[in-house]
């Protein structure tokens, strides 16, 4: 696609402070559109693209909303720095190393609230592997909130307090395995990864521990009653907000 595709009315939605630009099958964001919307845009939907990259979203810098769904976004990601990011909904992507991208939500996106990484590996469900349970589920709950204890929502379920507790004490021990390459580790420069403008100061921060594959821990992602708006035709992005929320 050229420059003139891309600005093409057809293929770009943009009302209300609010991107839409989906199911082009880009595997990068096109670095006009953020040129064209950037200071203007607060809520961004990519999601049933091709993106392997989030290439030139630095240049959305007030964004409030991301959402992310139905792309193939894999451990490689580097967050953007996004001060005021509330909503962030990466369903459907590649996710498989969960302590990668939660490190980089926590320094990067301070201001997040609402996460959904529904249909990740990292967040398996029955829809992905049958052979895990609530329990498994509740253990990477505990895990995500550890490190994102202002979470409001996590992927189709409201925070409660018992579970924030129970994160906060016992979150950092159900670290899940890391997946590897053959007989070599999968190796990630954690740090690096991080945005370029973060203001975080990550010089007392230790990298995650390697885990052995005894402590691999499998995760659940159960499905119950729920109540959520859907905005646009294809954004997954806030299935997980209840009506009360709005």
């Amino acid at each position: 696609m050229d420059h003139e595709d891309f600005t093409d009315p057809r293929k770009i939605n943009f009302q209300n402070n609010r991107l839409c630009y989906v199911g082009q099958d880009v595997t990068s964001i096109p670095e006009i559109l953020g040129k064209m919307y950037g200071s203007k845009v607060r809520s961004l939907d990519l999601s049933f693209n091709s993106l392997t990259t989030l290439n030139h979203s630095e240049l959305f810098p007030d964004l409030e909303e991301l959402v992310l769904d139905n792309n193939n976004l894999d451990d490689t990601i580097k967050l953007p720095y996004l001060p005021h990011l509330h909503i962030l909904s990466m369903n459907n992507n590649k996710i498989t190393v969960l302590e990668y991208l939660v490190t980089q939500i926590k320094y990067n996106m301070p201001s997040l609230r609402f996460l959904s990484l529904i249909g990740n590996k990292a967040c398996p469900t029955q829809l992905i592997d049958f052979e895990k349970d609530e329990n498994d589920y509740k253990r990477y709950r505990y895990f995500v909130l550890h490190y994102l204890p202002e979470l409001r929502f996590l992927d189709s379920r409201p925070v409660t307090n018992e579970e924030l507790d129970t994160a906060l004490t016992k979150g950092e021990f159900t670290k899940i395995i890391r997946p590897s390459f053959g007989n070599e580790p999968l190796r990630f420069d954690w740090k690096s990864s991080l945005g370029s403008q973060s203001r975080a100061d990550t010089s007392n921060i230790l990298p995650p521990l390697a885990v052995s594959p005894t402590q691999e821990i499998h995760h659940q992602a159960a499905y119950g009653r729920r109540r959520y708006r859907y905005a646009g035709k294809h954004s997954e992005g806030n299935r997980f907000i209840l009506n009360r929320d709005l």
